[in-house]
């Protein structure tokens, strides 16, 4: 806060000043103008910023209504929004894009079903979009989507589904474009020249449209982002790394992106950061690391990839990949090399984090993650706990645990680097 309190100098008692009184009189006065200047920049500067805010569109008071077989969702709007609806297999769903949106909506709202609806979600999918994807219970079809005026210059968002039948529904499925975003290219800073650290990719699970487990209202994705940043920070800290993130804000990044970031950036490690949830066994807790294989080496491992990989269905993305070319991937990813390296580093994790925090019974595990398929990138994913466990959840929201276990990713990080010493760039010089 600026001290507009004038110098005593400013008003001085006594006989004529002098000169250099004078002087000391107007240079008082200047900065008087000066900090007054400052002040209502400063104000200016703050109304600006509740402008931009204000113009950023909310959507409150979501109603989920059924009448006859039609379904309709309804959210108000600060303002109307271009809106566009497509229907999407695999599973059954209706995808509802729009500009970004503030949601300020409870999450509570959306579990509720109705009708053909089985639930729905919303959330950031890009930096400049926003969606709601509806499940489905039933077949059923988009008869309106839009948003419309309303008195006072607000909107309200409507959308109207009706049940049909599967051959009507596959026909606009059919129909609808295809998620232009599944294609989008990926911008990734390359290895620049000459670059001699060991370049790291961490990947913050979920984010966006996807919270991945929640719990409580805490989100899984909001749980791994702030766990992703320290370990960024931690890791720059020594400056012996260049670290990328797959995420650094609450925005879905589908999961062959990820993995192309990994490969793109001719990352040297990739570091995949989850949190489970068991809604039967609130016993279960500890942290957990996954290695990526073909074969999943438990039934619990088989279920969390299963889990993990329905991330792009989440977000009301087709899945692109078929079994059979994940599975090609999953063949290139068992390569001798890449395969030990993951193995040195998801070893060193187990013994380190083994030292600092709570570890599952069978803390080393293995699955199909797509996230952990580049062939060319050891990679694990790591699973800091379970959020049904009021134990772990309690952890994971701490910051001092937070920063435990954070200091032994790191230690762990060191010391695969010098055990294993994995030449750098290596993703980049496998490719060429």
């Amino acid at each position: 806060m600026i001290d507009l309190t004038p110098p005593a100098t400013l008003f001085p008692a006594g006989p004529r000043p002098s000169r250099a009184r004078i002087i000391t009189q107007l240079v008082a006065c200047l900065w008087l103008v000066l900090a007054c200047g400052l002040l209502l920049a400063d104000i200016a500067l703050a109304q600006g910023h509740a402008r931009a805010q204000s113009e950023f569109p909310v959507a409150t008071d979501a109603k989920l209504e059924q009448s006859g077989d039609v379904v309709r969702l309804t959210m108000a709007l600060s303002r109307p929004v271009e809106v566009s609806a497509s229907v999407l297999t695999g599973p059954d769903r209706v995808v509802i894009d729009m500009p970004s949106i503030n949601f300020q909506v409870q999450p509570a709202a959306a579990r509720k079903s109705a009708g053909v609806v089985g639930a729905y979600r919303f959330g950031l999918f890009t930096a400049d979009k926003a969606r709601i994807i509806i499940d489905l219970a039933q077949p059923a079809i988009v008869v309106r989507a839009e948003s419309r005026p309303v008195r006072g210059g607000f909107g309200e968002l409507v959308i109207e589904l009706r049940r049909a039948t599967r051959a009507e529904f596959q026909a606009a499925a059919a129909a609808s474009a295809r998620d232009p975003e599944a294609a989008a290219p990926i911008a990734v800073p390359a290895r620049p020249a000459g670059e001699t650290r060991q370049t790291i990719v961490i990947d913050p699970g979920h984010g966006g449209i996807d919270p991945g487990a929640v719990v409580a209202s805490i989100a899984e994705k909001a749980v791994v982002l702030a766990f992703g940043a320290k370990l960024k920070e931690q890791l720059e800290v020594s400056g012996r790394y260049r670290v990328l993130m797959t995420r650094e804000d609450d925005r879905f990044v589908p999961l062959a992106e990820r993995v192309g970031i990994a490969r793109a950036a001719g990352a040297d490690l990739f570091i995949s950061i989850h949190a489970d949830s068991l809604a039967q066994a609130q016993e279960v807790r500890g942290a957990t690391v996954y290695m990526g294989s073909e074969r999943a080496t438990d039934a619990e491992a088989a279920r969390l990839a299963a889990k993990e990989n329905q991330a792009d269905s989440v977000a009301g993305l087709e899945t692109s990949e078929d079994t059979q070319d994940v599975a090609g991937i999953l063949m290139d990813l068992a390569k001798r090399e890449t395969r030990t390296f993951s193995a040195i580093f998801a070893r060193n994790l187990v013994e380190k984090l083994g030292g600092s925090v709570k570890m599952h019974k069978v803390p080393l595990r293995s699955a199909g993650f797509r996230v952990l398929s580049a062939p060319d990138v050891p990679s694990v994913l790591i699973e800091l706990g379970y959020m049904s466990s009021p134990k772990d959840a309690e952890l994971l929201n701490s910051a001092q645990w937070r920063a435990q276990a954070v200091a032994a990713v790191a230690t762990a990080v060191e010391g695969y680097f010098v055990s294993a010493r994995a030449p750098v760039g290596k993703a980049v010089e496998n490719r060429r």
